[in-house]
């Protein structure tokens, strides 16, 4: 049974290739840098609030941000901390989903979907409140939940019961539960974590892989 978090394909001469990851991981976590560029060198303040997804006065009330706020970071470290999980977990899905253009588009339709609602998961919790939520975790969260369920399934899709899935649900629930009773690690610029997007969008990641797989023609398992 092929492993898909560390397989890849030989290079034409027979050597392994030096850069192993997908080329739909690769871009993936290039355009959360891109647009991290963007943002910092080319946005204007009032473009970015425009982006930032808030549940005030209702969570729904502005949704397109709900995409938007994906592509924003509080810094250098944030961007860093998700760019390099996103292309980790990203890997063992874009092998499973396949390298042409229907594994890549459902690879980035899946990030953006499970992404919006670990958002909007956040914004039911603190709907009317004055928050603002940036950041890829929700995203992230998603593509976490789905290469467990590859890894664990030995490279088709793994039952939701699976030993890895329950493991890695598990330790996902218990890292969230710690930042939320210390109230919020702080990231750059002082922002907290927004632990409740990390955990609607492990759940979406869960529960969308296998739509998603057939969206790319890969539902082998």
């Amino acid at each position: 049974m092929s492993d898909p978090w560390t397989e890849a394909p030989e290079a034409p001469d027979g050597r392994e290739p030096a850069i192993t990851a997908p080329a739909g991981a690769l871009w993936l976590a290039g355009l959360l840098v891109v647009a991290f560029f963007l943002q910092t060198f080319a946005a204007t303040p009032a473009l970015i609030d425009s982006l930032v997804y808030a549940p005030d006065p209702t969570p729904l009330a502005r949704p397109l941000t709900l995409f938007t706020a994906i592509w924003l970071h509080g810094g250098w470290g944030h961007l860093g901390m998700n760019a390099a999980f996103a292309l980790a977990f990203a890997t063992p899905l874009a092998r499973f989903l396949g390298g042409r253009a229907r594994g890549t588009c459902a690879l980035f339709l899946y990030f953006l979907v499970c992404g919006a609602l670990g958002n909007l998961g956040f914004g039911l919790l603190h709907a009317g409140e004055p928050y603002g939520l940036i950041g890829a975790s929700g995203g992230v969260s998603g593509l976490a939940a789905g290469a467990a369920r590859i890894v664990g399934g030995g490279g088709g899709i793994g039952g939701l019961r699976s030993p890895f899935v329950l493991s890695m649900g598990v330790a996902w629930i218990l890292s969230n539960l710690v930042v939320a009773l210390a109230g919020g690690a702080l990231i750059d610029g002082g922002a907290q974590i927004a632990w409740e997007a990390h955990l609607a969008g492990f759940a979406a990641g869960l529960v969308l892989l296998r739509p998603f797989a057939a969206l790319a023609g890969a539902d082998r398992g």
